[in-house]
């Protein structure tokens, strides 16, 4: 069932719920008035009829004559007198007696000086009645055909207009929830139109401060993140084929040019050797980009766990001095650790030891006397790491671009890359919920100051 056939139904059962109890208060409440108004009317004829009887000195044919003529017509109130010993003065109608009083009753009444009650439809009423000294007792009964009438009438109208009601009420709602919901059609169509090759496309219904907007907003904001990632991933294959492509065509080069006549073996070596160097541009270039890969990894679907940071420090130094024997690098620690938590963080081994080893391979080949340090220090429950050289520096302009991927600044006539590493770093920082920011002037070396939250 769809929101809005929901929003219909309930609408209209909470509706109808609030429309019965309503009607159920308004009908219990026109009944308790009827019978309490025929009540009284009982009590007053019956009087009325006492007071003919013993005061007006009315004789009992009489009244019994006026009770059957008006009977005829209305719901006359049938009376009888009874003395206290059970001794029946006057009845209205003793062949059709509806009450059919008994001498326990008379002795209620008598005790209680008035009682009312039911016998089957008629209301009944018995009191005592001083006269002259002496107590008698009264019993009246009727039938309130009129009150019932009434009664049932107002349970038809109640039950047409519930009836009326509900229908009114279904149609509005299905009206104002298809009025209210017409935004939501509208983002799920525009939605739908939205494919790869149109993502520049945007939500209207934004600009509000409603839930809907809210949704509209959220949708946009998701279709940023999606563009943004489609342009990058866009950007990534068209430098990942560049990137591959010429190490290739050189390898392929090389080897072509070989073959096309009889060298010396001084030569097929120095092709060999040349043809090496390729392989192992390219076999660098394929184990940064799935380190790359790696790293854009959702975090959940990536191994954390408690690491010490500094015995990964140690693995990724001998790691570059085993391919880079003339890197010195030097470890310090400016603050001591009372325990192994303010050096440990929640992270992946793997790739904190990538990061770091591309921070200590740029510090290195960028230097014409290759020497690193490495100081730790901790601050405002962070791990501070501050990877510094003395290497060529890098220009303000370079400084900004330093993280794109592929991006090679001047300083790529010093040394060769292919400019992954520091991307890769900033992005495995990054997942490790730090930063990474870098402070350089040019012939004045580089500092790389990396931030990770501390166990």
């Amino acid at each position: 069932m769809k929101i809005r056939s929901k929003l219909s139904v309930l609408f209209t059962v909470l509706t109808a719920a609030i429309l019965l109890v309503f009607a159920g208060l308004v009908y219990y409440s026109a009944y308790q008035s009827r019978e309490s108004e025929f009540f009284k009317r009982l009590h007053q004829e019956t009087l009325t009829k006492a007071k003919l009887f013993f005061e007006a000195k009315v004789d009992a044919h009489t009244l019994q004559t006026i009770y059957k003529n008006n009977r005829e017509t209305l719901s006359e109130v049938q009376v009888a007198i009874y003395d206290t010993s059970f001794n029946l003065l006057y009845h209205d109608a003793a062949d059709i007696d509806e009450v059919k009083e008994t001498k326990q009753m008379i002795n209620r009444i008598w005790t209680k000086k008035y009682i009312r009650f039911y016998q089957k439809d008629w209301q009944v009423v018995g009191l005592l009645f001083p006269y002259q000294g002496k107590n008698y007792v009264l019993t009246a009964s009727a039938y309130d055909e009129y009150g019932y009438s009434k009664l049932r009438l107002l349970s038809e109208t109640i039950w047409l207009v519930f009836f009326c009601s509900i229908i009114l009420i279904y149609a509005a709602g299905r009206f104002f929830s298809k009025r209210a919901l017409l935004p939501v059609t509208e983002i799920v169509g525009k939605v739908k139109s939205i494919t790869a090759s149109n993502l520049d496309l945007r939500l209207s219904h934004a600009d509000g401060k409603d839930e809907l907007a809210e949704l509209a907003a959220t949708f946009n904001e998701m279709l940023d993140r999606l563009e943004n990632s489609f342009d990058a991933q866009k950007q990534f294959v068209s430098n990942i084929s560049h990137e591959v492509r010429t190490p290739l065509a050189v390898l392929i080069a090389e080897l072509e040019l070989s073959t096309y006549k009889e060298r010396s073996v001084a030569e097929y070596k120095q092709v060999i050797s040349n043809t090496l160097i390729d392989a192992y541009r390219l076999s660098k270039l394929s184990d940064s980009l799935l380190d790359f890969a790696k790293a854009s990894y959702d975090p959940s679907e990536i191994g954390f766990k408690e690491v010490r940071v500094d015995e990964i420090l140690l693995d990724a130094r001998q790691k570059v001095q085993k391919e880079h024997p003339n890197y010195l690098i030097d470890i310090h620690y400016e603050n001591e650790f009372d325990t192994d938590d303010e050096i440990s963080v929640v992270g992946n081994e793997y790739l904190l030891n990538v990061a770091f080893t591309n921070l200590l391979e740029n510090g290195g080949k960028f230097s014409k006397e290759p020497a690193m340090t490495i100081k730790i220090s901790f601050k405002n429950e962070k791990l501070i790491l501050m990877f510094s050289d003395n290497g060529i520096g890098i220009s303000k302009e370079d400084l900004k671009l330093i993280f794109t991927p592929f991006f090679r600044g001047n300083n790529k006539k010093f040394a060769e890359g292919n400019g992954v590493g520091l991307s890769l770093t900033q992005k495995i920082i990054s997942l490790h919920r730090g930063t990474i920011s870098v402070e350089s002037e040019i012939g004045k070396g580089a500092v790389f100051t990396v931030a990770l939250p501390h166990l």
